[in-house]
């Protein structure tokens, strides 16, 4: 059990690190987009680089998974994702930019699958839900690095320097705890994995994992949108200064961190799929806000969207932990994983890069409407996605564990 508990906390403490990596990334797209005169169809590039990136080093990972454990693919990933993040944020040029963004993509779709794979073996492990508090911190780490990089904007230091100096802090850290995690017993080991049902993939199967990864990506999606604009949407849209729209961003995360931090307990509650059905009409009223905020006097308009940010966050908080306990409870593989993860994060990564685009031929604002329409029909769809697939994924042991019945009995 100490062991089970030390490699929870690594893994919790590895969430929260990726969440300082990605208030990197996100509070700091305003400087970027100002220093670099990107506009939304010059973000809207990048965004599809970083997605091409992650969805090549996704699949990949997964079989990696199932080989080399997931201890040493987040070792080996997230320094190169720290390194490439800061190497982004200092780029001179656009084509730079591109280059840098699509090491950062294949580091993180790397890191975000061995994750995934490390937060599903200390799940089971531990028999209980322990998913959702995990993503807690890494909102947590989300939210907080984006309060720190707004104020340090704020005060006038350069972005490039912001960025640069955390990516280097972060992956000073990480590494420390990547050591301290291959350091424990490792849960993946075949011993442990003997113990663990494992869902056979039955042609029938395919389609709802398929349905459970189109399930991720509207969260995705969701967050995405978040991430890589809405401090954008607050400088274009609403006239606001980079550190007001980096508080727009702060203001998403800090709300999916209570969601979180709470989400396990209301699970339990409400149940899985009552949970979803909740979780997404609050965040489609998010951005019902988050649209309607432009048309409002400056002040309100403000204060409108930092409402519907807050929303938002709180609406697409569960959904991707809840879809990575449908896994873990179903005993998948990590290659399975890996399907999942593909899909949802790929997609939920080129469509905050469609809604730049749709942005370049219309406004932002009215782009946003892409994940509203989202976060409703993960309200009405995700509760019989979840259900399919259970009813669908048949455990069966192992050889081993096959023989150890047989030789009990």
């Amino acid at each position: 059990m100490d062991s089970i508990r030390t490699e929870r906390t690594m893994v919790t403490a590895l969430h929260g690190f990726t969440g300082l990596l990605t208030a990197l990334w996100g509070a700091g797209l305003p400087s970027l987009d100002a220093r670099l005169s990107l506009g939304p169809g010059g973000l809207a590039i990048v965004l599809l680089v970083l997605a091409a990136g992650a969805s090549v080093a996704m699949p990949v990972a997964g079989r990696l998974a199932g080989r080399v454990t997931h201890v040493t693919i987040v070792r080996s990933a997230f320094p190169a994702a720290a390194v490439s993040l800061g190497a982004a944020g200092a780029m001179p040029s656009f084509g730079a930019l591109i280059a840098a963004t699509a090491l950062f993509g294949v580091a993180s779709g790397t890191l975000n699958v061995g994750l995934s794979a490390s937060a599903m073996s200390v799940e089971r492990a531990a028999g209980r839900p322990v998913i959702a508090r995990m993503h807690g911190y890494w909102t947590l780490g989300a939210a907080g690095g984006g309060l720190v990089v707004s104020g340090l904007l704020h005060i006038g230091l350069d972005a490039r320097v912001v960025t640069a100096a955390g990516a280097v802090a972060i992956a000073a850290v990480a590494s420390l705890l990547g050591r301290a995690l291959a350091s424990t017993h490792d849960l993946t080991s075949p011993a442990q994995v003997a113990t663990v049902p494992q869902t056979r993939m039955r042609r029938e199967m395919w389609g709802w994992t398929a349905a459970l990864g189109a399930l991720g990506t509207a969260a995705f999606i969701a967050e995405g949108a978040a991430v890589d604009w809405a401090g954008v949407h607050a400088t274009h849209e609403l006239g606001a200064t980079p550190a007001t729209g980096s508080l727009m961003y702060a203001l998403f995360f800090g709300a999916m961190t209570i969601m979180r931090f709470t989400g396990d307990r209301l699970r339990s509650t409400l149940g899985a799929r009552r949970t979803l059905r909740l979780t997404g009409v609050i965040g489609a009223c998010g951005y019902f806000l988050v649209i309607l905020s432009p048309s409002l006097p400056s002040g309100g308009s403000t204060l409108c969207a930092a409402t519907g940010w807050f929303l938002t966050g709180a609406g697409a908080a569960l959904v991707w932990p809840i879809t990575i306990g449908t896994l873990a409870a179903a005993g998948v593989t990590p290659g399975v994983l890996s399907i999942v993860a593909t899909i949802s994060y790929g997609g939920g990564l080129i469509g905050p890069a469609l809604i730049g685009v749709v942005a370049e031929f219309s406004s932002l604002t009215a782009a946003l409407a892409i994940p509203l329409a989202l976060a409703l029909a993960v309200s009405a769809c995700a509760p019989a996605i979840i259900d399919r697939f259970q009813s669908n994924a048949r455990p069966i042991p192992s050889p081993a564990s096959s023989t150890q019945q047989g030789e009990s009995q």
